[in-house]
Formats: C-alpha cells, sequence, structure tokens
C-alpha cells in the first residue's frame, strides 16, 4: 500500500512551517511609539520652559513686591479681571471687531496678492514696468502709509482696511511672485512640448507646482493681518483689542492691559497652529530636513 504525500506522519518534512511569532513586530511598533511620545514630550517641555520662568519671575516680583502693584498686578489679580470682563462680553465684543477687520482686509488685500503676483509671476512685461517700483514700495513700512491715508480716507473704518490690506498685499504678492519664478524650467518645457495654452499651462503646471508656496503666502497674509489689526488700532481706533489695550493703560488699569495681551497672543498663537494643522494635511507629501 502506498502512502500519500499528505500523510504528515509519513513526510514530517513535508508538514505546514510554524507561523512566525509577531511579538517581535509589536515589540517594534510600540517601541517606536514610545520613542515618538518621547520626543514630542521633550518638545514640549522645552517649549514651556521659558513661559514658566517668566510666571514664576513675575509670581516671584509680585509676591516680594519689587514693584508697586499698581505698576505690576499680581496673576491671580490678572486673571480675576480677566473672568470679569470676559463674563461680561466686554472682551468678546472687542475680539469680534478685531476679527472682523482681518477678515476683510485678508479678503481684499491678500486676493489682491494673489492676483498680483500672478500677474507678474506669468508676464515679464509686468514684472519690467510694475516690480521695481512695487519692492520699492515693500520698503515702507505700513506706519509711513497712515499720514497719507488719513488725508485720503479719514479716520474711520476705511483707514483700519486700508493700512491692514497694504500690510497684507505686500507679502503675499511677493511670496507669490517667488513661488511662480521657483517652478523648475523642465516643467514648462514640457507645457511647450505638449502645446499647451496659456490656461493649460497655469492649470496643469502653474498651479500645482506653487501650491506650497501660495500657502505660505496665505499664511504670512494672514499673520500680517493680525499683527498690524491691533497696531491700527492702537493708533486710531474706538473698538477692538488694540484699542481696548490702549484705553486700559490710559485709565491705568494695568491688569486689563497684560489681559489684552495675553490675549492677543493666545489669538495668534491659535491662528499659527490651525494653519499649521491645514498645511500638514494639504502638504504631507512634503519632507522637510529637520
Amino acid at each position: 500500500m502506498s502512502a500519500s504525500t499528505d500523510d504528515r506522519s509519513v513526510f514530517p518534512a513535508l508538514a505546514a512551517p510554524p507561523q512566525a511569532s509577531r511579538w517581535p513586530e509589536v515589540g517594534a511598533h510600540l517601541s517606536a511609539v514610545s520613542a515618538r511620545a518621547a520626543r514630542l514630550l521633550l518638545r514640549s517641555a522645552l517649549a514651556l520652559a521659558l513661559p514658566l520662568a517668566i510666571f514664576g519671575l513675575w509670581w516671584l516680583a509680585t509676591a516680594r513686591q519689587w514693584l508697586p502693584e499698581q505698576i505690576l498686578p499680581t496673576p491671580a489679580f490678572v486673571w480675576e479681571s480677566f473672568e470679569i470682563v470676559w463674563d461680561s462680553g466686554e472682551l468678546r465684543v472687542q475680539v469680534q471687531h478685531s476679527a472682523r477687520r482681518v477678515a476683510w482686509s485678508l479678503l481684499l488685500g491678500g486676493g489682491s496678492g494673489l492676483v498680483l503676483g500672478f500677474a507678474l509671476g506669468l508676464s515679464a512685461t509686468l514684472r519690467a514696468y510694475l516690480l521695481p517700483t512695487f519692492r520699492a514700495l515693500t520698503q515702507i513700512p505700513v506706519l509711513g502709509w497712515i499720514p497719507l491715508l488719513i488725508i485720503f480716507v479719514g479716520i474711520e473704518e476705511a483707514l483700519k482696511l486700508w493700512a491692514i490690506s497694504l500690510a497684507v498685499l505686500l507679502p503675499v504678492t511677493l511670496t507669490t511672485l517667488d513661488s511662480i519664478a521657483a517652478i523648475p524650467r523642465s516643467l514648462m518645457e514640457v507645457g511647450r512640448v505638449f502645446a499647451f495654452s496659456r490656461w493649460q499651462t497655469v492649470t496643469r503646471i502653474v498651479l500645482p507646482a506653487t501650491v506650497p508656496g501660495l500657502f505660505s503666502a496665505v499664511r504670512q497674509g494672514v499673520m500680517q493681518a493680525w499683527l498690524t489689526v491691533i497696531f491700527v488700532e492702537l493708533l486710531a481706533s474706538s473698538e477692538g483689542l488694540g484699542f481696548f489695550m490702549a484705553y486700559s493703560r490710559a485709565l491705568g488699569q494695568i491688569d486689563l492691559v497684560i489681559v489684552s495681551m495675553f490675549v492677543i497672543g493666545a489669538i495668534g498663537l491659535g491662528i499659527d497652529a490651525v494653519l499649521r494643522l491645514i498645511e500638514s494635511r494639504l502638504l504631507g507629501w512634503r519632507r522637510s530636513a529637520y
């Protein structure tokens, strides 16, 4: 009687090999997760070191009364003042005024900057006529435009919108232009080989190649708008976070000045964090050296 090759008792060499243990893979994965968590904790600790040191120095200075409380209020008193103005709704109203100005200025200045940057990047004639003058104008700070804007538009809401829009327009235009100038020449040659029209060149080559640069332009515009709106409101405004800070200083309410500073910084950090998150989602394919 012949034995079948399926009989494992007769042909043990043909038996199925034992399954390899998955524990080493699981252990390696856990080690990688632990290493990432440790790096995250280390970065968080390093980032918090300076703010905690400043807060500790502030608390020590007020506890030892190195400065009068009218000049440097205690952290507890500042927190109490924050709760009062937040619960009353006064602080939220001022934030809304500043946020509305930022939104309109981004729409006007940021949109115009993107259009102008694309026009300068795609047209050598426009660059020859406009770019030298435009680069010269970028050397004038926003403060230098304020007197001229007051003459033409007055000191009402139009002044704030024009000043913030100018502050957004300049960096957005130049960043958009630089991102177009950085497109590899080989990509443009591909478009010429396939006889792309101007519209096809823009939609199939220029736009995909400039997405990282365009996002950087928008990000710069948003942050510049937030910084400039506070500056303009400090100079000439009757509402907004900048006005709230200046009015509190005029009344000698240093606790509310500090509250305003913390709110301005917290909103700026929040805007930057949201923009970084969006960038990581949209441009996750990029890899940085560090």
